[in-house]
């Protein structure tokens, strides 16, 4: 049976920093659910009740517009390999832009990336753990770094360019609040 928190707790970090990739949901009225699968050195737990995620640049941008209409978000862990586990954080969210004035301090707090898109702090206000009876064993084999290299290849202008193209609004044509400039 699954088990409610208020709070993130320790062997919630563990369980956590143990994962390779997790799964970010978000949605606003009138709009597709968004559903995304996270991976490399991309997420930071700030304190009991707060986490950040780099979100780098992908072929939509979703999630910052529905945060700026709706701000829920939930994001999930699951063991993949060991005891089964699945991990759910809910809260209200925040895309921080990069021509904020913080951004740099955000920045800072994840390895260098060309496509940093933005930092998504979220707090949490329910964290649940369930039985993951049902999900599959796999065997890590490694990051792509297919990312890393399409965005070097593209480099800071070309990332930008690719913003106005491609991530200044959602599927359903809300805006992303994207510098594209």
């Amino acid at each position: 049976m699954g088990k409610q928190y208020q709070s993130i707790g320790d062997d919630h970090v563990a369980f956590i920093n143990a994962q390779r990739m997790f799964f970010v949901a978000t949605s606003a009225a009138g709009c597709r659910i968004n559903l995304s699968p996270k991976g490399l050195d991309s997420l930071r737990i700030l304190d009991s009740n707060r986490v950040v995620w780099l979100n780098l640049t992908g072929s939509g941008n979703e999630t910052a517009a529905h945060l700026a209409e709706d701000g829920r978000m939930t994001i999930m862990f699951c063991a993949f390999e060991g005891d089964p586990k699945i991990l759910r954080l809910y809260g209200k969210a925040r895309a921080i832009q990069a021509d904020a004035t913080d951004w740099q301090q955000w920045l800072a707090l994840f390895p260098p990336q060309i496509g940093a898109r933005q930092v998504i702090e979220m707090k949490v206000d329910l964290v649940q753990t369930s039985c993951g009876f049902g999900v599959p064993l796999y065997d890590f084999v490694g990051h792509r770094d297919l990312l890393d290299k399409w965005a070097e290849k593209k480099g800071a202008e070309g990332i930008r360019q690719y913003w106005h193209e491609r991530n200044a609004t959602t599927l359903d044509g809300k805006p992303t609040g994207i510098p594209t400039n």
